[in-house]
């Protein structure tokens, strides 16, 4: 360890800020603080903050996942989800304080409360299988289920990373009349109905859903309204599209969405829409600007929330959003005649808004180079920015943390591209030191001026530390983005290869000698291909990584349409094309002591990828180490188990000291 730089261990001292709410008068703001417990478990708590005087309270408490808040229209209530009866339902507890009261108890709980207008009606998202009624509780037969039972399926999906085998439930909105606790089920069928709001006056309902025939296998996604007092369902959109988070505009007219249209599949840019609801056109607000409107800046913070969607102004004529561009997610507004202007700007991640009734002012959670995440408050016209948090500053203090340098270097074909560069904590001039390239994964997503933990920790420990968008990276617009489709270990390791010789011709301190690479997912798979590639790096960590494209097709829970839309084509097709791209095919070539990261559970990259690459490694007798993670699946890294997390980081700190040092 090198001066007084972060370290894994670290991770324990940190708060984690998300999903902040405005109160309706702006005076308040509730948010959620995630930290890391003495059973080393997560527990998150919900906060509030008087937004003048930034005084400070802890709303709920115990050792619970209390999350979503939502404020009632009135500012009397907050709404918010919790496991305080070990399922997740809803809860509700009174602004001016006192005991939370439970407010749902379905057999598989509840999420994503939206209060109507008046405050008397909620709709919440609930699991339920074709044979599920609403009053149904778990049964103690159920609970105890012993004797062991084959798993069986005739579905494509069968599984998922996030909630693995299938077990054959779709998520439904249920309305929930407060005064009376009267519980309505507004959708039916075997599907998915997502992002439920309500109209103005509170008479109508939108929501998001694959009705079509064949859902596993088409990937749009259609905004169905659907009338209170009638129960009458009329579908909006014309299943050519992907929308996201429909919101009603004040007077009831249009709906604002994200969304794409699926030209170049996964790599399609999210844009801004409109929805007339009288004649049912269409408006694609941001078509003219190459700007991925949605956050997928990266970070290891645990900063996630459910998207807000594009917010309208009050007064029916705008739109506001978050963008991701050069390396910073920032907010927009967007004016229905296509005028774009940043409203909070800066090179930082923005990753979460919130507004009043009155739309007075902003309050939003930021991420950057030295702040792991914290609420901000401005106007709306972006002005007189306040922070009002800075809730890791006290321990922040006594670390000494590394501040990226971001740097513009040309591609092979001239295209110009962004990186960023991390001296070791304890610099000294004169003095050289070992670099590790970071590779994100995705490859759809974008390195940013967002606070991460990893390379803190590898700065802390005396490496430079290297990262940048390659080609297949959002925030360089649509062409960028979709120019690592067809072409894997291509464009993309070109790319990466020339951001190194970029480091090494312009920061002397780096050794040459001394180059590592990590990476996870998608940056797992470059690692393997550099390895299989290039000497030029001395040690290599690979995590949740792909090896084999061939089986991934079979196995990844995403592996039978990502296949065919990254690499335009299929194990049926063209599997000669599929193993040319495959690292394990150059595992004979690979000669750089190579460590394996992975998770049992990852339904999104599987082990079986991990094993393969080892034992090919193995029976070689090449330096490698393959380190597996329990119970644990694709997101170890970002919400993980907090000790394995832990234990991921030193593993990979020791790999490279092993080599590097």
């Amino acid at each position: 360890m090198t001066a007084n730089g972060l370290s894994a261990q670290d991770l324990f001292e940190f708060s984690f800020l998300s999903d902040p709410q405005l109160s309706p008068d702006g005076n308040w703001v509730v948010f959620v603080k995630r930290v890391i417990n003495e059973k080393e478990k997560y527990q998150s708590n919900l906060f509030l903050m008087h937004v003048d005087s930034k005084e400070i309270t802890q709303f709920t408490q115990g050792d619970f996942s209390d999350v979503q808040p939502r404020w009632s229209p009135d500012g009397r209530y907050i709404f918010f989800v919790s496991n305080r009866s070990k399922k997740q339902q809803i809860w509700n507890i009174a602004f001016n304080g006192g005991e939370a009261s439970q407010v749902t108890t379905f057999k598989r709980g509840a999420s994503q409360p939206v209060l109507s207008p008046d405050g008397k009606k909620l709709i919440v998202s609930v699991s339920l299988s074709a044979s599920d009624s609403l009053k149904e509780k778990e049964t103690a037969q159920e609970k105890k289920e012993e004797k062991l039972k084959p798993y069986i399926t005739t579905n494509l999906q069968y599984k998922s990373d996030a909630k693995g085998f299938s077990d054959e439930t779709f998520e439904h909105l249920v309305l929930v009349n407060l005064e009376t606790g009267t519980k309505s089920l507004l959708t039916d069928g075997q599907y998915d109905h997502h992002s439920p709001a309500f109209s103005p006056d509170g008479m109508r309902l939108v929501y998001i859903a694959n009705r079509s025939e064949d859902p596993e296998q088409t990937f749009y996604s259609d905004i169905y309204q659907l009338d209170l007092t009638t129960n009458d369902t009329e579908k909006l959109t014309h299943s050519d599209k992907r929308f996201y988070t429909p919101n009603y505009s004040p007077d009831g007219t249009k709906l604002s969405l994200l969304g794409d249209d699926m030209e170049y599949t996964g790599a399609t840019l999210t844009r801004v829409w409109t929805l007339d609801l009288a004649t049912k056109e269409l408006s694609c607000l941001t078509s003219e600007w190459d700007v991925e409107c949605n956050d997928v800046a990266i970070n290891d913070m645990g900063t996630g929330a459910a998207s807000a969607g594009a917010i309208w102004s009050k007064t029916n004529d705008a739109l506001y959003f978050l963008a991701s561009e050069l390396g910073s997610t920032n907010l927009y507004k967007v004016t229905l005649d296509k005028q774009i202007t940043t409203v909070v700007g800066g090179k930082r991640q923005v990753y979460a808004f919130s507004t009043d009734m009155e739309q007075d002012r902003l309050v939003y959670a930021v991420s950057h180079t030295g702040i792991p995440g914290d609420l901000f408050e401005s106007t709306f016209s972006g002005s007189e920015e306040q922070r009002l948090t800075a809730i890791n500053e006290q321990f922040l203090e006594t670390k000494e943390i590394s501040i990226p340098e971001d740097f513009r270097f040309k591609a092979t074909d001239g295209t110009e591209l962004q990186g960023w560069i991390m001296k070791p904590t304890g610099f000294k001039d004169g003095e050289t030191y070992p670099l590790v390239l970071e590779i994100h994964g995705g490859p759809h997503a974008m390195y940013s001026h967002a606070f991460m933990h990893e390379f803190q920790v590898l700065a802390g420990k005396g490496y430079g530390v290297l990262f940048m968008n390659p080609r297949g990276s959002h925030g360089y617009g649509q062409q960028f983005v979709d120019a690592v489709r067809g072409d894997y270990g291509g464009i993309d390791y070109d790319d990466v290869m020339v951001a190194v010789d970029y480091a090494l011709e312009n920061y002397g301190w780096i050794d040459s000698s001394r180059l590592g690479v990590t990476g996870g997912s998608y940056g797992g798979f470059m690692t393997n291909w550099i390895v299989g590639h290039t000497n030029k790096f001395k040690a290599a960590v690979t995590q949740r990584s792909i090896s084999n494209w061939l089986s991934f097709y079979g196995v990844s829970d995403i592996g039978y349409f990502f296949t065919e839309w990254e690499h335009k084509t299929t194990v049926m097709e063209d599997p000669e094309e599929l193993w040319r791209i495959s690292p394990l095919r150059y595992v004979k070539d690979v000669e750089t002591p190579l460590l394996i990261l992975h998770s049992e559970n990852d339904y999104r990259c599987p082990i079986e990828q991990a094993e393969q690459l080892y034992i090919a490694l193995k029976q070689q007798k090449k330096p490698t180490r393959f380190v597996r993670f329990p119970e644990s699946n694709h997101e170890l890294s970002r919400s993980g188990d907090p000790g394995l997390r832990i234990i991921r980081l030193t593993e990979i700190t020791n790999w490279f000291d092993q080599y590097l040092k």
